[in-house]
């Protein structure tokens, strides 16, 4: 007999099909049909964020450990709240299936005041989104899940909104036979020839150099194996770990560095791996680059989006490098000069950004002695996680750096709280500033009410530190708005029942850190920065400044 269940509980049921264990999510009259079959179901997680952007971001870093991310939100101003964390998911190539309400269909594009309604919602979602859709009809309704799902996964993978009006949601259908596991496109192959090409360069070349980013990350044995025949290594900040930190031919992220970008410009071979080549890592586009580039990349797209590229493959990283590697044979390129070079052009970058940021190099040496070997640094886009949180902290695997790729403050303590609950048995420590953690500190709430084994570090300088660098260097050292009221942090911390602490040094901050990150469940750290010292930072390195 035919089970007749509600469009709500249908979607429920295929999330369940698709291993899904958390939704992230903000109830609301417009999609409490959705909510309650997860409730009465009580097979799926339910976190309750604080605000929309909040839960989607926490969707967001599930998805880069779990392969899919869910968010709820309301219609109108709730979906709107979610533009922001759906640009990020976009940024990040995060397969994210953000699920939001819509009004009743005979109201909808009506313009008729009806609550929650906004002017053509479903534009402001296909532009924030890889794809949008519509529901109208209820027995389409698990087929265009199932097709959101299988959009968001396929490279280049990204958010996907599904408009759901209420009383869709509330209708009752058959429940579909088949809610099975949609599976991703496959991948475009490289042929043949162009990995023979592939393999013929990298055996001519003198002065090859690999640059990965983000699409490298399932490739570690790979990419591990062409640094061992003696191929230096340089990652986007998203790739950091791909290659350990440790291996004499890393080079970390430290393409901005002077002797860094020598051997890039020097070299007789670059190629470019599952990389946008970001402009904050190229100085704008404007790094040298030798003239023979291979970019392997999955998406058609981009090829010459950013450099102009001699050869492109496209292909998925993984299968493209594990056939390269076959090729190459294990015929060693180790070259003792350039190992050298090597290696002096990285402890010269660790050196000068050591001296940078003086003191909070300390702080940095204390965190990664305190955090497991396996724990998770999650990091907002404040001076502390843009300078040595993003290139000095080491990492020997990847995804154990996890930080915003849109460059946008605000996302880093519910990225942390989505990274925890993704990771239930990894210790998490999140960095934010002061300024960024006022557009979302509501989640700390949430922190606290989900029991987040997780450390939140809150750099306080009393503003927005970036911008005052960047005043003071760029624009005559004239200072405006950059000065913000704080709360005092522990307080805060304390009035919702979380572990709060407040350093005002180095030494401090390293007794404290081993007794935070020991502690089981959520915890504060306040770092009074006007006490630490300064750290100097103007922002990313530019090409030009207006």
């Amino acid at each position: 007999m035919t089970e007749r269940v509600n469009v709500g509980e249908a979607i429920a049921r295929v999330l369940e099909e698709h291993n899904v264990d958390s939704i992230y999510g903000v109830i609301s009259i417009h999609n409490l049909p959705i909510a309650d079959a997860v409730g009465r179901r009580e097979k799926i997680r339910f976190v309750a964020a604080r605000g929309e952007a909040g839960c989607v971001t926490m969707a967001d870093a599930h998805a880069r450990f779990k392969g899919l991310g869910v968010a709820l939100t309301s219609t109108g101003a709730g979906a709107g709240n979610a533009v922001g964390s759906l640009i990020e998911a976009m940024n990040a190539a995060s397969p994210v299936l953000h699920l939001t309400g819509q009004v009743e269909r005979e109201y909808l594009d009506r313009d008729a005041s009806f609550i929650h309604e906004t002017k053509d919602q479903l534009t402001f979602l296909k532009a924030s989104s890889k794809a949008a859709f519509r529901i109208t009809s209820p027995d389409n309704a698990v087929g265009v899940i199932r097709e959101a799902i299988r959009v968001a996964t396929t490279i280049p993978m990204g958010p996907v909104s599904v408009e759901i009006p209420i009383d869709v949601q509330a209708a009752e259908i058959d429940l579909p036979l088949n809610l099975a596991p949609v599976k991703a496109l496959q991948l475009p192959q490289a042929s043949d020839a162009e990995i023979d090409h592939i393999v013929s360069e990298i055996k001519k070349a003198k002065r090859p150099i690999f640059w990965i980013g983000g699409g490298a990350i399932e490739s570690v044995e790979q990419v591990k194996a062409i640094a061992d025949l003696g191929i230096p290594v340089v990652s986007s900040t998203h790739a950091r770990g791909v290659l350990a930190d440790d291996h004499p031919r890393s080079l970390g992220a430290f393409h901005n560095s002077t002797d860094v970008e020598t051997l890039l410009k020097n070299a007789d071979l670059l190629v470019v791996v599952g990389s946008r080549l970001r402009s904050n890592e190229t100085k704008t586009y404007s790094v040298e680059f030798p003239e023979n580039i291979i970019q392997i990349d999955a998406n058609p797209v981009a090829q010459q989006r950013n450099y102009k590229i001699r050869d492109f493959i496209c292909g998925d990283a993984k299968d493209v490098l594990t056939r390269v590697v076959a090729g190459l044979n294990n015929n060693p390129k180790v070259d003792a000069e350039y190992d050298q070079a090597v290696i002096h052009a990285k402890k010269t970058a660790i050196e000068a950004l050591r001296t940078q940021v003086d003191q909070y190099a300390l702080i940095c040496d204390y965190l990664r002695a305190a955090l497991p070997a396996d724990g998770i640094f999650v990091r907002d886009i404040t001076m502390s996680g843009s300078t040595w949180g993003s290139r000095l902290f080491p990492v020997q695997k990847p995804l154990q750096n996890i930080h915003s790729l849109a460059g946008a403050i605000g996302l880093g303590l519910a990225h942390a709280i989505g990274t925890s609950i993704a990771n239930p048995t990894k210790k998490v420590v999140g960095i934010v500033g002061d300024g960024g953690l006022m557009l979302g500190i509501g989640e700390i709430a949430t922190m606290a009410q989900e029991n987040t084994d997780m450390v939140l570090m809150i750099m306080n300088d009393g503003g927005y530190g970036v911008m005052r660098g960047i005043q003071n260097n760029y624009f005559g050292g004239r200072q405006y708005y950059n000065e913000l009221h704080t709360p005092d942090y522990k307080v805060l911390g304390e009035s919702m029942g979380v572990k709060s602490w407040k350093v005002g040094s180095a030494e401090e901050f390293g007794v404290i850190i081993k007794e935070a990150i020991d502690f089981k469940g959520p915890a504060i750290i306040e770092l009074d920065m006007n006490s630490i010292g300064p750290l100097n930072f103007s922002g990313p390195p530019q090409k030009k400044l207006y």
